[in-house]
């Protein structure tokens, strides 16, 4: 039993014999040309760009210019590819053009096929730094004004040339080089997945601390009873350190001091007169039963 699989997108393929009739009508103009991954691949000369996409356009029903992308291939002698993504509505199929060019040599301008190609020249350019021979406007469109350098190249540094930042001081955005710490300087290409030989940053707190020692057993310290203080006494004449001669002077006058008077319930002689002079009160009188008596 078959299922049918609907999709949103629908379903194009390249037509029997397009490659062959797109190869007869570019002519010489064409280096390169393959079917691969459901599409269509030309490689045409730099020079003569922009008649080829002309031919497409109108011969061959690709009405749209979808996009323009840059690509960089250091190792190659003419580094950069432009790649051209053509449409055909009528057709339902997409075709692929590229051109290769290095830094020196610029590439025709196909703003004479789509005016609208000059905002894409301009992206390439500014990304790239590839020139587009015919374009009046070929200025930077995504990086800032007087930003050196072309971002999407391979040996551009990931954090560029400067840096900006706003100043309190000036009262605006204000440029200054960029300033790598060490950690950033030490970087490599190797795959996560592998490993590095040294501890990254941040790892060293996963790694698993070192064992304890184990504890050894010593002798249980003597702990030692606080000491009381005795009060000190002068019971006898030899505690009190003055000597033989002070003791028997200090019996001498024990002796001569005045005994206490004893006490008792007679008047001390020379006891002050009372102070109180209010008259004594008369007792009230008694009550009765009926009222005052």
């Amino acid at each position: 039993m078959s299922v049918t699989v609907l999709h949103s997108a629908p379903r194009y393929q390249a037509e029997d014999g397009l490659v062959a009739a797109l190869s007869a009508t570019l002519g010489d103009k064409l280096l390169a040309c393959k079917e691969e991954h459901g599409e269509v691949v030309l490689t045409v000369r730099r020079a003569a760009i922009d008649d080829a996409l002309r031919l497409l356009r109108d011969e061959h029903d690709y009405q749209q210019l979808m996009e323009i992308a840059g690509v960089d291939y250091p190792q190659r002698a003419e580094r950069f590819e432009v790649v051209y993504m053509l449409l055909s509505v009528t057709r339902n199929h997409r075709l692929l053009v590229k051109v290769s060019a290095a830094e020196n040599t610029p590439v025709p301008t196909v703003t004479t096929v789509w005016p609208v190609a000059g905002w894409l020249e301009r992206e390439v350019f500014d990304m790239y730094g590839v020139f587009f021979a015919g374009n009046t406007d070929l200025r930077r469109i995504l990086t800032d004004y007087g930003f050196e350098g072309h971002p999407f190249r391979k040996d551009f540094p990931l954090t560029g040339y400067v840096e900006l930042r706003y100043s309190e001081e000036d009262k605006r955005v204000v440029y200054e080089p960029v300033k790598l710490a060490q950690d950033l300087r030490s970087f490599d290409f190797m795959s996560p997945w592998e490993g590095a030989d040294y501890v990254l940053p941040g790892d060293e707190k996963a790694l698993t601390p070192p064992p304890a020692p184990a504890p050894v057993a010593t002798a249980p310290a003597k702990v030692e009873a606080p000491k009381v203080e005795t009060p000190k006494v002068t019971e006898k004449p030899a505690d009190t350190g003055a000597g033989e001669p002070a003791a028997k002077e200090t019996a001498k006058k024990v002796s001569k001091a005045k005994a206490a008077p004893k006490a008792s319930n007679k008047a001390e002689p020379g006891a002050p007169e009372p102070t109180e002079t209010r008259p004594a009160r008369k007792p009230r009188a008694k009550k009765t039963d009926g009222g005052e008596a």
